[in-house]
């Protein structure tokens, strides 16, 4: 059996370690579209701030580990997938038969149609090319402007602080992690980021950047000129399918797969941030955290290999720490009109609860690193709350004690 994975990231790594352990006589091809050794982008934003070395970010320290497995790593990226006679073909050339193939080819950040982001000193921060460009320039006191606040956004925005620039973040959206934190809870967090002395401008739009002597000019629609040594763009990712045109192979936002996360296709499969597969709440959807990958990339290989196992879908999570405020989100805290929140603005602490029925399906929280794991159990064990539920509508923040009443039965 030969299997053959595209895409290099946690659940390409992980498939792999699978399938070999799996069948230890299987032919498993592992191809990557980096001339760097399997690494985690998380990790990006601690080599820019020096607390670790790009050695530090690779998935697996050991030399050789991958040729110790016997899993062969190929430097490449996929240009087209030919399911009919069951091969790959790689940008150089290059042609890999298959077996079962699985697609773990991750995103690529998002370019918006603004003019002059083409320009020298405009910079994506997603690879660790990227992360050693953005070292170079943003130096202690240089001024830096970081276009968009969403999750990775603030990833980013903190290691720049540690850096010592003077810092402007230019958002879009009219709030901070629009996607995992509804309008209290992003006004909040943009009032902590401010705090720490960064200039923080939301419901604002680049128009343009153009060079200004040594330096550049980023324009914006209300808030007028600011000068930049460097800009950096995080405004989101887009799956990377296009390679898919043509095979058959079903995409929507991701490529789009089943409970055992095989595509329309058989015999291949799509795992990680790619994945368009099923979440917790019963739908399908991206979900570009780790866990998700890595727990894609070990069922996709047990069902790359014959096992029939059935994938639960993903619970919606986020935890951010920015600047030393932690935010969470869990579920579905939007779209449920029964709702319970609890706010202290003076100590930037914010908890929020939705419920259908009897059971909490979403959260929101800030400003807290307790139980965080609580309300994710509370959530993923789709507990009876019984009269617990008017309990946490008076007071959200008893959670510790809700999961200890409801589960110890």
């Amino acid at each position: 059996m030969k299997h053959v994975i595209l895409g290099a990231g946690p659940a390409g790594v992980i498939a792999a370690e699978n399938l070999r352990k799996a069948d230890p006589s299987a032919n498993v091809v592992l191809v990557g579209g980096e001339d760097k050794p399997p690494y985690s982008r998380m990790a990006i934003p601690y080599v820019l701030t020096g607390k670790i070395e790009e050695q530090g970010t690779y998935l697996r320290k050991t030399d050789g580990h991958y040729d110790d497995l016997g899993i062969q790593y190929i430097q490449g990226r996929a240009a087209k997938v030919s399911p009919d006679s069951g091969k790959v073909t790689l940008e150089d050339g290059q042609a890999l038969d298959y077996d079962r193939l699985l697609i773990a080819t991750g995103a690529t950040p998002i370019t918006p149609p603004v003019p002059g982001l083409d320009l020298e000193g405009v910079h994506h921060c997603w690879t660790l090319d990227d992360a050693e460009y953005i070292a170079a320039r943003a130096q202690k006191g240089s001024n830096v402007v970081l276009m968009g606040a969403g999750f990775i956004g603030c990833i980013i925005l903190e290691s720049l602080v540690e850096r010592g620039v003077n810092l402007t973040v230019v958002e879009a959206e009219d709030r901070m992690i629009s996607k995992m934190m509804d309008t209290t809870g992003g006004e909040m967090l943009k009032t902590w980021v401010e705090k720490q002395g960064v200039k923080l401008l939301t419901s604002t739009k680049v128009t343009s950047v153009a060079k200004d002597s040594d330096a550049l000019k980023v324009s914006t629609d209300k808030a007028g000129d600011l000068p930049a040594d460097l800009v950096v763009v995080s405004v989101g990712v887009r799956s990377n399918i296009d390679f898919l045109e043509g095979s058959g192979v079903q995409t929507g936002t991701g490529v789009m797969v089943n409970d055992r996360l095989e595509t329309s296709v058989k015999g291949v499969y799509a795992a990680g941030d790619v994945a368009e597969g099923p979440d917790f709440g019963g739908g399908f959807q991206v979900h570009a955290v780790q866990p998700t990958s890595a727990e894609h990339g070990r069922i996709a290989a047990l069902n790359m290999n014959g096992a029939d196992v059935k994938y639960r879908g993903s619970l919606i999570m986020n935890v951010l720490d920015t600047l030393g405020l932690i935010s969470a989100s869990f579920g579905h805290w939007m779209g449920e009109d029964d709702m319970a929140v609890k706010m202290d603005h003076d100590h930037h602490s914010y908890t929020k609860l939705a419920f259908h029925g009897d059971h909490i399906v979403g959260a929101l929280s800030l400003g807290r690193t307790d139980q965080i794991g609580v309300l994710r159990g509370l959530i993923q064990s789709r507990v009876k709350l019984g009269p617990w539920k008017d309990k946490l509508k008076k007071d959200p923040s008893r959670i510790a004690e809700a999961y200890v009443a409801c589960t110890q039965k």
